[in-house]
Formats: structure tokens, C-alpha cells, sequence
């Protein structure tokens, strides 16, 4: 084939750099009357990010030309022409650019990105000088989150209105993994739309909607934020649900965005046995904090099971209509420089209304303390925080929605945690220091905190030790108030001997002054000041050893033990129990001086703890390990014992520290590959019992196959009653696709302790990374429902940039 005349082989290197240099010159030009006064330096012209100025094009071609003002660029066979011009992209087989009037046109495969970085496909594109308005036709363009828009002809009305005619939106991929076409999941097809970028919407006429290519459903107008939005205000997807008390019930969420740090969430639940259930949600973000505060309210009866089982088919007792509402509010503050503070305000009418009305995550760690599961808190709170030291002050409240004591034949008439039996915490301070250097070679830590805590409600064991339980009637008595004031230094420092082995002395010293008020006057105490002490010497040691087993594999043996000698702790009976009522011994809290958490109880003695870890990795992050130890003592502590709930007059050792030894601890992880992982942990007592033991595994399988178990028990009372505490429960959750993109999903939680299924899910899945649809079978078999067990059909949806039936 002969070679182009116009084209030798160095002509597109010569054709782009001399088109760059002529739009340059043109450019100039128009400043010629100027340069006909005195000379001046010149003033070199402010150029962009890709090193243009604002007059000058960049053409990289394999043939161009120029007429006049008129630029002239295309490319051979499959080559396409690369033109660079005020900040955008545009490549095509033929490009012609008005350096006069700045009109750009192009033909045959268009690629156009602008300075945002959006891309658009076209066969045939026009743009004007300010880039405000244009013509396209078989246009289309894909968006940031994966979404597409299609259209036979565009118009670019102005800088921020694009018209579209017989137009597809859609937000599913339109390719397959191999890159070839396929049908997408969801789709809009309309006869003409209108992206108004100002308003950040999407306007449709004559919209018709399909899924996998069907059409579904019809609409003369509809509207969605352009995909690019984070958010904007509008319809959210509807929720769905039902449940035995409300019958059929749906959700309507509606979003109103009143400026970029602002917005209000309107969703009332409509039901069609009971009244509506109105839910509000403000957000405002400020410039160094935030609030967010949820409400609900209604006007209804307290429906449920009042009166158990109704052989007679008599109806429930009725409860009379009233004002039922909840608020869940929390804000953080974080100033420039070193304080921050927060409040959470979390209150409900009904210690039932989250399960009657199905209130979403209610139970949430908005604040510096939180008030676990069923529990809420009220606090304020403020932190300073520097390199060296810490302080928090703090005071909260907390309301209950525990079940104290469930009623099996009428849920409705359950017995729940008194209010009035948890204490109001004001204030509570936590304060912490450490020098900036060594002290003695190692390093110095200091600790204060100061608690006062009141109760309205007397509460005995397990806050008030055997000794101070008065018997007989309890009727009158009051809560039980104390103080506390507490400080203590620890100085540790870490030494590796040349063998490796690494050794920790340490030295702890601590103090406790109590003022205890309210204490049964039965037993003939008044307000009691109480101060303690103690004084902690030991010495902590490890010697790691590793092993090479091969290439990609090594076993890592750490055998580590801790001997630690204190003066008597001085459990006086007199002290309230407050912070320290629950322990979860494991490997990190085993080698821990006071391994009760919080201050009010502390061990003393000669104390020897003694453990081992090993550890196999292998293949690159595969890996397995295993923890075994024990604490042994030089006497039994008989105040750790704690009366058995209903069996008063006995005692038991929940903690398993109260003996000479200790439970053993087993603890272990496993991740054999990046499918599979689990974990497990136990204590075991000296008999070989498990006191308490949890484990869990999660596994995958294909691209999103996924199951999960966990298993968890507590047998740490000996006593079967109303108020033993000991369970087991059993959760299982995982999906299976069968075909393409259908499959089936279950969860459930065995209570294996009563022997009943408290939750239970089975449903049909459909999901295609886009569109993810379920619906199937549910039950609800927990105590604390008052309507008892329900059961019916649930239904989810998640579209991809529409949202989920969720917020």
C-alpha cells in the first residue's frame, strides 16, 4: 500500500507539537496592537493542569490540517484523534475545532471527558465555546457508582441541563464479566428525560420500568436524584413487615434534606390493626460536631397477651388508649485543642414499644458509656485528652427494658427491671498521667477516678455482700448511695535478656476512700467511711520460641508466667458491689493485676499465673493458634462468693478467682484459608466443668455463598429457678445460590436452654450486585414480647442508587 504523502512516518509527532504551537500563536495574535508599544517583558500566560493555556488546543492525530481558523484532525482506521482543550478530553476519528468561534465537532467513536471527570460516549458530538451546550447523538454515559444512562439524542440545554430522547437509565451493570452485553437487572425507559444538574435530579416522562427486560410497571412522571448525589430529598424505598399485634404494617420513609448538613427523615409506620406509629429522625452536622436525634410517637392501647391462655376464646384484657412515644438523641463535639464532649438522651414510655412497633436498632454505643443490650443511657459527658495524660467527666441515668421475671402464659404481663433499682451516676471522673520520660529506666503510670453513685430502690445481692443482706421483709428500705475516690501508680519496665527471654518487673500501688450511705438500719449501720490499700510487687516473664518448619511455615511457642505478691486486699463487706460485678476471664485479663474490671473488688495475696501460646502460620497469612493457662493463689478469697439468686442462703463462685485456683482459660483462632475463620473460648473449672465457653465460624464459598455459626453457654450458677441466669444459644445464618443469580438465605437462634427457636428465617434470594430482593418466612419467639410468639412473611429490597428498605 502506498504511504499517505500527508502522513510519513515522523509526521504525527511534527503535526501535534506544530498545531499546539500554531493555537498558541493565534492566541497571541489577538494581543498584536499591544506589542506595537514600547517593549515589555512578557508576562507569561497562566497555564492549566494538563500545561495548556486557556486559548490553546493540544491535537495529537495521525493527519492534520488547518483553513483559516479552522483545525482539521483525524485519525487512521481504527486510530482515533486526541484533542485537549480548556481542561477537557475529546477523542474521535475526526475532530474539527473554530479556534475563532471555540465550536468543537466530532464523528466516529466520541470519547468526551470533561474536568470532573464524567465521560461521555457518543457517535456524533458538537460542543459550544463555553462547553455550556452541545449535541450528541447515540449518546451515553456511565456515572461513578456504576450506573448508566443511554439515549438515541442529547442536548446540552446550558451548563447545567441536559434533555435526553428515548432514553434508558439504568443502575446495573450492562456487561458481563467477560465485557460482552447482557440485559440489565433494573431499568427506566422514557421518552424523554431531563438531567438538571443545579437541582441534582432526574426527570422522567413516560417512564417505563423493567426488570431482566420485562416491563413492570408505568409512570407518566418520575424523578430520582442524579446518581451522583449522596443524598437529596425525596421518597425512600418502603419498608415492609408484619407481626401478630399489628397486623399488616409499612413503613414510608421521607427524606428532606435542608441543606448539605442538615436534614429531617419522616417515616410513619402504618398499620392495619393499631394506630400509626409516627418516626422522626433529625441530623445536623456542625463545623467540630454533630447531632442526631430519633422519635416516635403514637396513640394507642399497649397491645399483648394480658391474660394467658383463653380456652373460653375470650379476648385480651384491654388496655386503655394513651400518649406512647420514644426519644433516642446523641451529639459529639470535638473544638480545636484538647477537649471534646457528648450527650446521649435514650427514653421510651413502654419497656415494650421497640418489639410491639419494631423500632430499628434502638440499643446503639452513641456515647462514652453505653448501657448494653435493653438497656439505655442519658449522659454528659466531656474528655481532654494530650500526649501524656487523660480525663473524662461524666454523669448518666439509665433506664431498663430487661425481664426481670417473664410470665410464659401471658408475655404481656412480664416482670421487667425496676428503674429505680439502677443507680444515677453523678459525677464519675477518670483521670490518667504519665511523665514524658523514664523513671527508674522503666515507665510510671498514674491513675485517679472519683464515682458517686445514687439509688432510690434497695437492691441487695449481688451490689450488697452476704454479710450486710438483712433478713425478713424488705418493704421500705432505701437504695443503698456511696463515694469513691481512688488513685494508683504503676511502674513497669521491660528487659530481653541476650537469650531472648523477656522480663517485666513491676510495682503497683493503690488506695480506695468510700463514703457508704443508706445501709440497712436493721443491721445497725449508719453512713460509713471506709479506706484501703494495697501494695503489688511481681514480675512478669515470657521467652518466645520459634521454629522453622519449612519454606512458608513456622510454629511459634510463647511460654509465659507472672508471680506477683500484694498486701490484704481488704474486701470489707460494707462496700457496695458496683463496677465489678461481671468478669470475663480470658488471655488478656489473666495476667492482669486486678483482672475484676472496675474498682470495688481486687485481689491480694501470692498469686502465680502461668500460661502457653502457639501459634502455626503458614502459606502467607494462614495461620492457627492456642492459649492454655491458670492462676493459682496462696489462699482462697471467699469474697468473691456471691449468693446463688434462688437459693439465697448459698453461695457460688461466678468468677472462678475465689479458690486457690483459678479456671483454666482456653482460648484459640484459626484462619486455614481467607474463606475460613474462626474462634473459641472457654473456662473450665477445676473439675473440668465449663463454667463458660463461646466459639463462632464463618465461611465462604463461589463469589457469595457465605454461612456462619456461633455457639455460646453459661453454666456458672448451680441452682435451676425463675432467676437463674444460665443459657445457650445456638445461631446459625448463611445463603446458598443455586442458579445464577437465585438463591436461598436462613438465620435462626436456638434457645437450647428452653428448647425453642426464639428467631427463625428462611426466604428466596435474588441478587445480582444490583438489585437484591428477598422475601420469605419469619418467626419471632422471644420473651419479651407481650403480643407472644409472631409470625408471617418478610420482604426485602436493595436497588442499587434507589436505596433499601432501610435507613
Amino acid at each position: 500500500m502506498q504511504r499517505d504523502r500527508r502522513a510519513p512516518d515522523t509526521a504525527a509527532l511534527r503535526l501535534r507539537l506544530l498545531a499546539g504551537a500554531a493555537a498558541v500563536a493565534l492566541a497571541a495574535s489577538a494581543h498584536a496592537a499591544s506589542a506595537q508599544t514600547a517593549p515589555a517583558a512578557p508576562v507569561p500566560a497562566a497555564t492549566g493542569p494538563d500545561g495548556l493555556t486557556a486559548d490553546a488546543i493540544y491535537i495529537e492525530a495521525d493527519v492534520a490540517a488547518r483553513e483559516g481558523d479552522v483545525i482539521t484532525a483525524s485519525g487512521a482506521g481504527e486510530n482515533r484523534v486526541l484533542a485537549r482543550f480548556r481542561g477537557v478530553t475529546l477523542r474521535a476519528g475526526e475532530v474539527s475545532y473554530d479556534l475563532e468561534q471555540g465550536v468543537a465537532t466530532a464523528n466516529r467513536r466520541v470519547e468526551f471527558t470533561d474536568p470532573a471527570g464524567t465521560v461521555v460516549f457518543a457517535s456524533h458530538l458538537e460542543l459550544d465555546s463555553d462547553l455550556k451546550a452541545g449535541v450528541a447523538v447515540d449518546f451515553a454515559t456511565r456515572f461513578s457508582n456504576g450506573a448508566s444512562l443511554m439515549a438515541a439524542t442529547a442536548v446540552r440545554r446550558s451548563e447545567n441541563v441536559n434533555e435526553l430522547n428515548y432514553a434508558i437509565f439504568t443502575p446495573c451493570p450492562i456487561c458481563d464479566a467477560e465485557g460482552n452485553p447482557k440485559e440489565p437487572s433494573i431499568s427506566i425507559q422514557a421518552e424523554k428525560v431531563v438531567q438538571n444538574e443545579e437541582l441534582r435530579a432526574v426527570l422522567y416522562r413516560n417512564a417505563l420500568f423493567r426488570i431482566g427486560g420485562v416491563p413492570v410497571f408505568y409512570l407518566p412522571f418520575f424523578a430520582h436524584p442524579d446518581p451522583t448525589v449522596e443524598r437529596a430529598s425525596g421518597f425512600l424505598v418502603p419498608i415492609p413487615s408484619y407481626d401478630e399485634g399489628r397486623g399488616l404494617s409499612l413503613e414510608v420513609p421521607y427524606l428532606h434534606v435542608v441543606s448539605p448538613s442538615e436534614d429531617w427523615l419522616i417515616s410513619p409506620q402504618l398499620n392495619t390493626d393499631v394506630a400509626p406509629l409516627l418516626n422522626l429522625q433529625w441530623r445536623r452536622r456542625f463545623s467540630n460536631g454533630m447531632v442526631v436525634a430519633r422519635a416516635g410517637y403514637t396513640y394507642e392501647e399497649n397491645f399483648g397477651d394480658f391474660d394467658g391462655p383463653d380456652a373460653d376464646n375470650l379476648p385480651d384484657i384491654p388496655i386503655d388508649a394513651e400518649h406512647r412515644s420514644y426519644l433516642l438523641a446523641h451529639g459529639r463535639f470535638d473544638p480545636d485543642g484538647p477537649w471534646r464532649g457528648g450527650f446521649t438522651a435514650e427514653r421510651v414510655s413502654d419497656k415494650t414499644l421497640f418489639d410491639r412497633y419494631d423500632i430499628r436498632d434502638p440499643y446503639q454505643d452513641n456515647g462514652l458509656y453505653y448501657g448494653d443490650r435493653r438497656r439505655l443511657i442519658s449522659q454528659a459527658y466531656a474528655e481532654r485528652q494530650t500526649d501524656r495524660s487523660y480525663v473524662s467527666i461524666a454523669a448518666f441515668d439509665m433506664q431498663s427494658l430487661r425481664i426481670a421475671e417473664a410470665n410464659v402464659d401471658a408475655p404481656g404481663l412480664n416482670i421487667f427491671e425496676a428503674d429505680d433499682s439502677l443507680p444515677f451516676v453523678a459525677p464519675l471522673i477518670e483521670a490518667r498521667w504519665e511523665p514524658a520520660g523514664p523513671v527508674l529506666g522503666g515507665r510510671l503510670r498514674l491513675r485517679g477516678t472519683a464515682v458517686a453513685l445514687y439509688r432510690d430502690a434497695y437492691v441487695g445481692a449481688p451490689v450488697l455482700r452476704p454479710e450486710v443482706v438483712p433478713t425478713g421483709s424488705l418493704l421500705g428500705l432505701p437504695g443503698v448511695d456511696s463515694r469513691r475516690v481512688s488513685g494508683q501508680a504503676e511502674w513497669r519496665r521491660a528487659m530481653t535478656s541476650r537469650a531472648g527471654i523477656r522480663w517485666e518487673p513491676f510495682v503497683d500501688l493503690r488506695a480506695d476512700a468510700y463514703s457508704v450511705g443508706d445501709l440497712p438500719p436493721v443491721l445497725g449501720l449508719d453512713d460509713e467511711a471506709i479506706t484501703r490499700g494495697r501494695a503489688t510487687a511481681g514480675l512478669d516473664v515470657s521467652y518466645p520460641l520459634i521454629r522453622r518448619m519449612s519454606d512458608s511455615a513456622d510454629l511459634i511457642l510463647e511460654p509465659m508466667g507472672q508471680l506477683s505478691v500484694s498486701t490484704d486486699p481488704d474486701l470489707d463487706p460494707r462496700i457496695p458491689i458496683e463496677d465489678s460485678q461481671t468478669l470475663e476471664l480470658d488471655e488478656s485479663s489473666l495476667f492482669r493485676i486486678d483482672r475484676f474490671p472496675g474498682y470495688d473488688l481486687l485481689e491480694g495475696g501470692l498469686r502465680l499465673t502461668a500460661g502457653m501460646r502457639a501459634t502455626l502460620r503458614w502459606d502467607q497469612g494462614r495461620q492457627a493458634s492456642l492459649f492454655v493457662g491458670r492462676s493459682l493463689r496462696d489462699a482462697e478469697e471467699p469474697g468473691f462468693l456471691v449468693p446463688v439468686p434462688d437459693a439465697p442462703t448459698r453461695l457460688y463462685d461466678p468468677s472462678g478467682l475465689a479458690s486457690d485456683t483459678s479456671d483454666w482459660v482456653v482460648q484459640g483462632s484459626f484462619s486455614p484459608s481467607d474463606r475460613i475463620r474462626g474462634w473459641g473460648h472457654a473456662t473450665i473449672d477445676s473439675s473440668g466443668d465449663i463454667r463458660r465457653a463461646e466459639a463462632a465460624i464463618d465461611g465462604r464459598w463461589g463469589r457469595r455463598n457465605l454461612a456462619s455459626v456461633s455457639y455460646i453457654i453459661d453454666r456458672s450458677n448451680p441452682v435451676a429457678g425463675p432467676l437463674n441466669r444460665n443459657y445457650e444459644f445456638i445461631q446459625l445464618s448463611g445463603q446458598q445460590f443455586v442458579y445464577g443469580n437465585w438463591g436461598v438465605t436462613a438465620a435462626g437462634i436456638a434457645d437450647l436452654e428452653r428448647d425453642v427457636i426464639t428467631r427463625s428465617e428462611v426466604g428466596l434470594l435474588f441478587d445480582d450486585d444490583c438489585f437484591r430482593f428477598e422475601i420469605g418466612y419469619r418467626r419471632d419467639n422471644t420473651r419479651v414480647r407481650p403480643t407472644g410468639p409472631s409470625e408471617g412473611v418478610y420482604v426485602r429490597l436493595n436497588l442499587a442508587t434507589f436505596g433499601g428498605t432501610g435507613y
